[in-house]
């Protein structure tokens, strides 16, 4: 339960991430990206976290007439079961990349006085995409939210397999999917796909080497990483996107930059 609403935790930071680029990147009102979920919702991304922000953002607000979204003050809380979850990841030296980030994103938006000390900072013009440049960037978007949202689940995981292995527990993943599945948060049809990786490898290391989902990962692959680069170009926020693609990257690293790390320990600590 406690990864459950971890992931639960990234899954929305992603959804958002995707509603801040389709909004300060192409310029688009909430009632245009209500429908630009509700088309992903009838695809891959079919999710009830995708159903209720479509909802959310057609939603206006009767004493202002302004899209409901921008009434609602930014500012998340939370109730600590994500923030258990990494701390429950660290006690078991597995990284839970995607739902820390989200865990972070939660607690800067509640920072309010850094968030106004800073307001003034140099940054980007903030200008939003045009021509050709626009061209293609929602279903760039939709790729990079589906490859991101691999990663979280695939990280979830691993730390439930992490603590089966701690604690001795016996836990069949693929049921644990199709539990999560049958009406809770997270439910959402991209669930059976992981039900099904575990049915055909049950030890699988990590989601991300099933071969459904690392087809679904080349297929995201220009998308995603054109979506974190605009995303850093325009000063768009997207911590989520951009750990999760750097987390798969790291993955698929043959050597990683950890031996400079390793040889600077060696050196002080000897």
């Amino acid at each position: 339960k406690m990864v459950h609403n971890g992931i639960e935790y990234a899954d929305m930071q992603l959804i958002a991430e995707a509603y801040d680029l389709l909004r300060k990147g192409l310029g688009s009102e909430p009632a245009a990206i209500a429908d630009t979920f509700r088309t992903w919702n009838r695809g891959r991304l079919d999710s009830y976290l995708m159903e209720i922000s479509s909802e959310v953002l057609a939603h206006v607000d009767a004493d202002t007439g302004k899209p409901f979204v921008d009434v609602v003050a930014d500012e998340a809380e939370q109730k600590g079961t994500g923030r258990w979850t990494v701390q429950g990841a660290l006690e078991l030296g597995v990284p839970v990349t995607g739902i820390a980030e989200a865990v972070f994103a939660r607690s800067l938006s509640g920072h309010r006085d850094l968030r106004t000390a800073a307001r003034d900072l140099p940054g980007t013009s903030g200008a939003v995409l045009e021509g050709a440049a626009a061209e293609g960037f929602a279903e760039d978007i939709e790729q990079a939210l589906y490859a991101s949202k691999i990663v979280a689940y695939a990280q979830g995981f691993n730390q439930i397999q992490a603590g089966a292995a701690e604690y001795d527990w016996t836990i069949d993943l693929g049921a644990v999917a199709a539990i999560w599945r049958g009406g809770c948060i997270i439910r959402a049809r991209f669930l059976d796909e992981i039900t099904a990786a575990y049915r055909r490898e049950p030890g699988l290391p990590t989601l991300l080497t099933d071969p459904s989902f690392a087809q679904a990962l080349a297929g995201a692959q220009d998308s995603w990483r054109r979506v974190v680069a605009v995303a850093a170009q325009l000063g768009i926020p997207a911590p989520g996107f951009s750990t999760a693609l750097a987390y798969y990257d790291a993955l698929r690293s043959e050597r990683l930059p950890a031996a400079l790390v390793q040889a600077q320990r060696d050196f002080f600590g000897a």
